[in-house]
């Protein structure tokens, strides 16, 4: 039977490597981001100066990917800060992807920067897996100006572990056999699952290593850590089954979140920010023919503390109105209208393909009186698809400079708008 070959790719410093390609091969500039102290990250003025990615002269001073940006001006005064380009970066994916798909058909894409391709039966083609490896590396690098690193296994787990080993611009194999000398003796924190809040426990009962979780008692991690304490220990045995899967997966929930400019402080003004996210929401829902019956709230504080809170509707739905109405009873119940928050989320779940609804006489919801919010935002929907995202807008938006459709990525993910690059790129 023919071994499995699995490649994980991911991009470097993706995009902040795909900003510096393309100012160096499309703009022509003559500094290369990379090659300086240089970050990717948001308005200073705004609530989004987050280091989104960094170069290696960068990495040098001790800066990180998610801290925020004053932090790393203070490390090095003479950084070199550029804004998120979106656009660009959906565009630059698109390439990688397509970069792939020139090895193998079998391609699965994980996040905008990372994919797994299965190579399995490709030697005579491009060689044995570390040799096709090193010729996807060289030609994303020739063709498309960034570099990747490759983890090469023969299931999709193992692949992404030895993806992550040393970079940037690096190959790394491993399998099966290579695990107790490669993998094990790893921080228990870097294997794939395993949060800083489940460090924390294991710990607790002297696993600290990747090693030590995988000879740990099974019976003990699902006593103390139910399904998730298995499924990591299968993880640190090298144990995943799952297939490279070509097409994505359906959704198992919608949501979108947002860090505002400024503190909330007022039930007003989170029920606005509420709207523009359940504006998003809805709309993706409806774009993929998906309705919801559990909504979920999540606020994160000016303190950075973390709560959330969720309720079952009565239906499923996916118009706007009844998203956002529900939203609001759940923030409403979860916040202590004293807190300042910085940050909301809204997401739907328990997903279904057709709507349903429960009439009663005293909701005041007659089933044409819901048949006349379906198709308003039909409609609204139909002119926003034709003439983008500010040809309508709720009048409670009129003069928001913060926007009325908020969350996600950016539009250019939510619309299909992105940025026209070289092929070479």
């Amino acid at each position: 039977m023919t071994q499995r070959v699995i490649f994980h790719v991911d991009a470097n410093s993706a995009f902040l490597s795909w900003s510096a390609a393309y100012r160096v091969k499309v703009l022509g500039e003559t500094e290369d981001l990379r090659d300086i102290p240089s970050v990717v990250a948001g308005d200073k003025e705004s609530r989004h100066s987050i280091i989104l990615a960094k170069s290696g002269p960068a990495k040098k001073f001790g800066i990180q990917t998610g801290e925020p940006l004053f932090q790393a001006l203070e490390k090095c005064p003479t950084l070199k800060v550029v804004p998120p380009d979106y656009p660009l970066y959906v565009e630059a994916s698109r390439h990688f992807v397509q970069m792939l798909r020139q090895f193998s058909p079998q391609v699965q894409q994980y996040s905008i920067d990372e994919a797994w391709v299965d190579m399995t039966g490709t030697e005579r083609l491009f060689g044995s897996p570390r040799l096709a490896a090193e010729k996807m590396r060289q030609r994303i690098n020739d063709e498309l100006g960034f570099t990747v690193n490759i983890g090469i296994s023969s299931n999709k787990l193992l692949a992404k572990m030895a993806g992550d080993f040393e970079k940037p611009n690096k190959v790394h194999t491993l399998f099966p056999e290579e695990m107790e000398e490669k993998m094990w003796p790893l921080p228990v924190r870097d294997l794939f699952l395993v949060g800083p809040a489940t460090e924390r426990k294991l710990k607790v009962y002297g696993i600290y290593t990747i090693g030590d979780l995988a000879k740990a008692e099974l019976s003990l991690l699902r006593r103390r850590f139910g399904k998730h304490g298995e499924t990591i220990w299968h993880f640190a045995n090298g144990r995943n089954a799952d297939a490279v899967t070509p097409e994505p997966q359906e959704n198992k929930g919608y949501g979108n979140s947002i860090t505002t400019p400024k503190d909330v402080v007022t039930t007003e003004h989170a029920h606005q920010v509420l709207l523009s996210l359940c504006e998003t929401v809805a709309a993706r829902m409806r774009k993929d023919d998906k309705c919801g019956r559990c909504i979920s709230i999540h606020i994160r504080s000016n303190d950075f503390s973390h709560a959330s809170h969720q309720a079952v509707l009565t239906g499923a739905t996916n118009i706007t109105s009844e998203i956002f109405e529900a939203a609001c009873r759940v923030f409403d119940e979860l916040w202590d209208r004293v807190t300042p928050l910085r940050q909301l989320g809204v997401q739907m779940t328990r997903l279904t393909d057709e709507p349903y609804q429960q009439y009663d006489l005293f909701s005041g919801m007659s089933p044409e009186r819901y048949e006349r919010k379906i198709r308003l935002d039909e409609t609204v929907d139909a002119l926003r698809d034709k003439f983008g995202e500010e040809i309508i807008r709720r009048a409670k938006f009129a003069g928001d400079p913060d926007g009325h459709m908020a969350g996600g990525l950016d539009k250019a993910r939510r619309t299909g708008v992105t940025k026209p690059v070289p092929d070479e790129f």
